[in-house]
């Protein structure tokens, strides 16, 4: 795991490696074990590295037999020893054990065809000498993170913003659109960025520039279809899901240095570390991360699950666990420093204690992200299955019903009961085309335009629905529900649980690989019939059933929890000060951004607990330290 940057086609800027030296400088928590630069008339790349296979002889950027072909990875390749013997075969010549250095070799023989062939998390550039192109690349499901802007004809990439912010062109004008999508999702998805000029290479797509004539080509290598239905009895079909689980945990114990899992006690990690507990060689830590709050710790779930997976493999599981309550407002600025753009998901905050307390111990860890998507194991399925059922009713009697059964409901927050089926109630009043993304939406558009002040106004009027548009014409099942799973894969995942997972664990100098990305696991799932994975009520059908004898009755039938911050409770007591004085005294009102009368608004009725403001008020606070990171 690493980081990565350069510049292309810097036309010999003589300060192009002194530009590039300080992109690894930023970011050096990404690879605290080795940094490497390679400059040419055409491309300058810098590597940080992370040392996990081959520690002693890995470093990077590495070249081919003659240093024509020259790579910078930032990730896993978990397939390099199967590709590593098929090239020796037709007579590539190896220097080193790293799995980095399959792909350049990989290259010589496919070009940028060569992508198709990587089974991993991944993102690199490639450069070729001869035939002066370079190629970029990131994995399926956009695990790894990869920022690019242009500048005249020259690009420039890296890991993360703050690497990108050492080039002196680096583009810092906010896209107005961005931050009105930010307002609704509490991120910004890709492929823009906060700022205008900067974008994200999507998940499953390469990038190419030729240096001769200048073109740049962008396009996916890789597309998940939900249409290639397999018609195989639930049962065979429960045995081969476990099989090829089993086998994506295994590869993702592949490691030079200790690896454990994390372990929250829901049914995921609970499945990734009992798996990574029996096929692994040595004992594996688990580690949990818990509040005092009882509403939001999942210590004695992680401790019930500790037993389960003892009795399951047959060894003992070190298990290990730490209370954080409440968390230092301290580490909020730190990590938005490393986000380098808004981002408001408030799990960021107990991953990054989570995974800071792991690598006291281990340099990577295993995790159960992507089940939900991949086996439909979000609440919120069950819910919209409910709301197409509501079209029973003639839309002339079901808005208005639904409404006023929203109405009669208190707003006790949206973790109560109360406010779940209020909000619900408003989502089946809606048109069906637009109840998922108002089922996700944090603020509304109308209450968008009551809050954007005079700097926003550009995006008074943005549908951030069209998030959602862009992506629909090409989904590919046509189950209802199975496209939402479709969605979140193309959407949510890439945008928010990965880049949450990634920034947090490599501030912390940690690798975390979630094997229920596999890309044979999920093509797979892909084939599977919808109602093998959500059954009635019983989300992750087949997941469960396929790891019956690792899952407890209990914990299989365990209400999802997952990984919540009290937020709510924090703005109302330990953050309080804090926060009223980012809100009101940082540029957030003051440049223009926001009305301050409309956020007052919002922070008394959430402080006298009228009405559970925290989504809004938690993604303004992230805003508004934002902004004052930029004015330093």
């Amino acid at each position: 795991m690493c980081g990565i940057s350069g510049i292309l086609n810097h036309h010999d800027n003589p300060d192009a490696e002194s530009i590039v030296r300080a992109m690894n400088g930023a970011l050096r928590h990404r690879g605290p074990d080795a940094e490497g630069c390679f400059r040419d008339a055409d491309v300058a790349l810098g590597h940080r590295r992370l040392a996990v296979i081959d520690v002693a002889g890995g470093n990077q950027p590495i070249t081919n037999e003659n240093g024509e072909v020259v790579v910078v990875l930032n990730g896993e390749i978990y397939n390099y020893r199967e590709l590593r013997a098929v090239l020796e075969e037709r007579g590539h010549k190896f220097k080193t054990e790293t799995d980095a250095e399959v792909v350049v070799h990989l290259y010589e023989e496919l070009g940028s065809g060569c992508v198709a062939m990587l089974d991993g998390m991944f993102a690199f550039a490639v450069y070729n000498s001869r035939t002066r192109r370079t190629l970029l690349a990131r994995d399926r499901f956009g695990k790894k993170p990869l920022l690019y802007f242009m500048t005249g004809d020259t690009l420039v990439f890296a890991s993360e913003f703050s690497a990108l912010k050492q080039h002196p062109a680096m583009p810092r004008q906010l896209d107005p659109d961005a931050v009105s999508d930010y307002l609704s999702f509490l991120c910004v998805p890709g492929p823009n960025t906060i700022y205008r000029n900067v974008r994200r290479l999507a998940p499953a797509h390469q990038l190419e520039l030729r240096f001769n004539d200048g073109t740049i080509s962008i396009r996916s290598y890789w597309h998940l279809d939900y249409s290639l239905k397999q018609d195989l009895p639930f049962r065979e079909a429960a045995v081969e899901l476990r099989r090829l689980l089993e086998k994506a945990v295994e590869k993702r114990l592949m490691s030079d240095v200790p690896v454990g899992t994390f372990l929250s006690g829901g049914v995921d990690s609970t499945i990734i570390t009992g798996l990574a507990a029996k096929l692994g060689g040595t004992p594996i830590p688990a580690f949990t991360i818990g509040f005092e709050n009882p509403r939001y710790d999942e210590r004695d779930a992680a401790r019930f699950a500790t037993a389960a997976i003892a009795k399951f493999s047959g060894k003992e599981l070190i298990h290990r666990e730490k209370v954080v309550d409440p968390c230092d407002f301290a580490l909020l600025e730190e990590l938005l420093r490393h986000f380098g753009e808004p981002f408001a998901d408030a799990s960021m905050l107990p991953t990054a204690l989570l995974s800071k307390f792991a690598r006291e111990e281990i340099t990577v860890a295993l995790s159960g992200d992507g089940a939900d998507e991949v086996f439909s194991g979000y609440d919120r399925y069950v819910a919209m299955r409910c709301a197409y059922r509501a079209d029973l009713l003639p839309r002339i009697l079901r808005k208005p019903l639904c409404r006023l059964a929203a109405a009669a409901l208190p707003d006790c927050g949206e973790r109560s009961f109360s406010g779940r089926l209020r909000r619900l109630m408003l989502v089946f009043s809606s048109p069906t085309g637009r109840r998922y993304f108002n089922l996700l939406d944090r603020a509304g558009q109308s209450f968008k335009q009551k809050l954007f002040g005079e700097r926003l106004a550009a995006a008074a009027k943005r549908d951030s629905n069209e998030v959602f548009e862009s992506v629909r014409w090409e989904l590919s099942s046509s189950n209802r529900v199975e496209r939402l799973s479709e969605l979140d894969l193309r959407t949510y995942l890439p945008n928010d649980i990965l880049p949450k997972v990634d920034i947090c664990s490599m501030a912390a100098s940690l690798e975390v690989r979630s094997p229920f990305l596999d890309r044979e696991l999920v093509e797979f799932a892909a084939k599977l019939p919808e109602s093998y994975k959500l059954s009635g009520g019983n989300r992750k059908y087949i997941l469960k059933e396929a790891c019956s004898d690792l899952l407890p009755q209990e914990l299989s039938h365990r209400a999802k929890r997952g990984f919540g911050v009290p937020i709510a409770d924090w703005l109302r007591d330990a953050w309080k000060s804090q926060a009223e004085t980012v809100l009101f005294e940082s540029p957030l009102c003051r440049d223009g951004y926001f009305r301050e009368e409309a956020v007052r608004a919002l922070w008394r009725e959430h402080q006298a607990g009228w009405r559970d403001r925290s989504y809004l008020l938690w993604g303004l606070l992230i805003f508004a330290l934002f902004l004052g990171n930029e004015n330093r």
